[in-house]
């Protein structure tokens, strides 16, 4: 979908627009800007991962639509402008290039299995015809082998890597990069392209969704250690679907984390790690890490998965956790926990399932995080809570909602006739999965 996509030819080299929607501190754009020809920005709403989507009012479409628009208009407020496509990026990236005399391709880093394979194809393609495809580290603080274990090995650990790239971070200087002083690199534009709409792309602006806004929370910061883990409060910042599309700085938000609240550091190192784990380890997007995990007999109860889908559980605190996600795209980290353990130990369901259903529904689904937290959960991950630990969803209620505050708003029913009983005993799951997981893992004497 090429037609109204032509460009002034005078520009040379192109950045492609990922997941990095912004312009202010972006370290691919900075390269690009630098590397001393024009330059001509890109996005691509790429069909290959459209069509997989199965709502066409995909709220994640909606935000990234609006982001664009107002990506797009920074660039023409400084003479330029964002070209917008829609299509195979595997084929517009290499086409694009030619028709603009390209010598090289800037873009940023993606560490995903799919993503990887994608760029290698385009790196292949652009290679024939002598072009440079250059990517540049931006949606983490350190990537691949930056942070190894003295002979090299990447850690599987979150500890010892936490407390390897602390000491990193100390010794390094991190400033934003300035791409401000380059936009008169920009290729100026003749006449500004009109941004295809969404229905040219099969979908529908979602209105149903308030996105959080973009601006680091001051207060909850400074208190997050505190409120964190209490869902019925404001008490965490919202901006991970910021931190997912790149229309936030990481380096900014860590340069915030680091005087603001070292828990909440934490949070943005453990991102860093399973971005790691994901490259060092693709197989883990597919199965287990501890690879014997795979032994395990799961049940395949759909009725059982369709009442946590619906957050019709019977147990509140999942049930309004489940809730909260089907109507917003958001859950609570600490309430993520409980329902992805309840979906693995109480209904022994296999983790594949949850982790398949959050990308479907979150708006800030990472696929690093998403198989990290899942795998986590059910014990089968690098770092992983231990099998035999399973959470009481009612005493994490009493111990993070004891007012029911946060299942009122999202359970209404709760505690009426219309309410339903458990689907399943917490005694009943909690000694099923243990012996299950015994029975896997050849652990039983």
């Amino acid at each position: 979908m090429m037609e109204n996509n032509k460009i002034n030819s005078s520009a040379t080299n192109l950045f492609w627009h990922r997941r990095d929607l912004r312009i202010e501190d972006n370290s691919g754009l900075f390269k690009a800007l630098t590397s001393g020809q024009k330059i001509q920005a890109v996005f691509i709403f790429d069909s290959n991962i459209l069509n997989l989507l199965s709502n066409n009012e995909d709220a994640r479409i909606t935000f990234i639509y609006r982001e664009i628009s107002r990506l797009k208009a920074e660039y023409q407020s400084l003479g330029a402008d964002l070209l917008v496509l829609y299509g195979d990026s595997i084929e517009l990236i290499p086409q694009l290039a030619l028709e603009m005399g390209a010598e090289s391709v800037f873009t940023n880093r993606d560490y995903e299995p799919k993503a990887v394979l994608r760029d290698t194809r385009i790196n292949e393609l652009l290679a024939k015809h002598k072009i440079k495809f250059i990517g540049a580290k931006d949606h983490v603080i350190f990537e691949k082998d930056e942070i190894t274990k003295g002979d090299g090995s990447p850690y599987t650990i979150y500890t010892p890597y936490a407390n390897k790239w602390r000491e990193k971070f100390k010794d390094q200087s991190y400033t934003p990069f300035p791409t401000e002083n380059y936009f008169h690199h920009l290729a100026p534009i003749n006449s500004a392209q009109q941004l295809l709409s969404l229905e040219e792309m099969g979908f529908k602006e979602n209105k149903k969704i308030d996105f959080p806004p973009l601006t680091i929370p001051d207060e909850i910061l400074q208190n997050y250690h505190e409120t964190r883990d209490y869902p019925s409060i404001k008490g965490t910042s919202k901006l991970s679907i910021h931190l997912r599309f790149g229309t936030i700085s990481i380096r900014k938000l860590v340069q915030v984390a680091t005087t603001k609240n070292p828990v909440y550091l934490n949070e943005l190192i453990w991102r860093d790690f399973y971005q790691m784990i994901i490259h060092h380890f693709p197989q883990s997007v597919k199965e287990a890490f501890k690879v014997k995990y795979e032994r395990i007999e799961w049940e395949h109860n759909e009725i059982h998965f369709n009442a946590w889908c619906e957050g019709n559980t019977g147990y509140p605190l999942v049930d309004a956790g489940m809730r909260e996600l089907n109507n917003t795209g958001f859950m609570h980290n600490r309430v993520r926990m409980v329902v992805a353990s309840f979906l693995c130990k109480h209904l022994l369901l296999d983790w594949k399932w949850g982790a398949a259903y959050f990308a479907e529904k979150l708006l800030d689904f990472e696929e690093a995080s998403n198989i990290g937290g899942w795998q986590w959960a059910a014990g089968c991950g690098c770092d992983a809570a231990p099998y035999f630990r399973v959470f009481n969803p009612t005493l994490q209620q009493q111990k993070f909602d004891p007012k029911f505050a946060y299942i009122k708003k999202w359970v209404p029913e709760f505690g009426t006739k219309a309410y339903p009983e458990p689907i399943i005993e917490h005694t009943f799951a909690r000694d099923r999965v243990i012996n299950r997981y015994k029975t896997a893992l050849n652990e039983i004497a």
